[in-house]
């Protein structure tokens, strides 16, 4: 569903420019392969596809203060409440970005990101919208050029239909996937973090699902 607009957004963001890159900021080729630069030290970097409201991203850096982590959202108005949660737990380790993703390979350089996360993503459920999926082979060919090898992808949906045609996908690239669930919050693991969404629709009863994809 199209969120309203708020204008008020563009101006009220750049409180967090010191790690936000907003709508009218250039992302430009100068950062690609820089991102140790720009953290300021050598450190995994870890990358979440949409990051939404920043509940997964902001609960992920506070837990691991030795990993850099950059959160890539499409929608600045929902950025920005990603920004709030940063700021308000005083992250260092984060940068956030307003970009669209199937740009990706400006940003970043060939074996510069360690890990990528997909939470949620829309599931494009028609047919001929297939390609434009993140878990399709076409995204997942970019994936492979910017991981580091051995890489990994995590990624979690509700949407059965997507997990089962990306477990597919994961297998046209011959890509080994581990550690998949079906069922993910029967399991009660105790490291799980989840997303405004993931909360939401699992107290509706829908099931999570979850694997890792490893880019050897």
């Amino acid at each position: 569903m199209r969120l309203r607009r708020k204008p008020w957004v563009d101006e009220a963001i750049h409180e967090f420019d010191a790690f936000v890159i907003s709508r009218d900021q250039e992302i430009g080729e100068e950062k690609k392969g820089k991102w140790a630069e720009i953290f300021g030290r050598q450190a995994p970097l870890h990358v979440e596809l949409g990051t939404g409201k920043g509940d997964f991203i902001s609960q992920l850096a506070e837990r691991n203060p030795g990993i850099n982590y950059i959160g890539i959202e499409a929608q600045q108005d929902v950025l920005y409440s990603a920004a709030k949660k940063i700021a308000e737990k005083e992250l260092t380790n984060v940068r956030l970005l307003v970009f669209d993703i199937n740009n990706i390979e400006n940003i970043f350089a060939e074996d510069e990101v360690d890990r990528f996360y997909i939470n949620f993503c829309d599931p494009w459920p028609k047919k001929r919208h297939a390609k434009r999926r993140l878990t399709h082979v076409g995204f997942l060919e970019k994936y492979r050029r910017l991981l580091k090898k051995p890489g990994e992808l995590h990624f979690k949906t509700d949407n059965r239909p997507l997990f089962d045609f990306s477990l597919e996908q994961f297998e046209e690239a011959k890509l080994p996937v581990r550690d998949v669930s079906f069922d993910l919050h029967a399991e009660n693991r105790p490291d799980n973090i989840m997303t405004e969404y993931e909360r939401k629709f699992s107290g509706f009863g829908e099931k999570i699902n979850r694997c890792e994809v490893i880019f050897p």
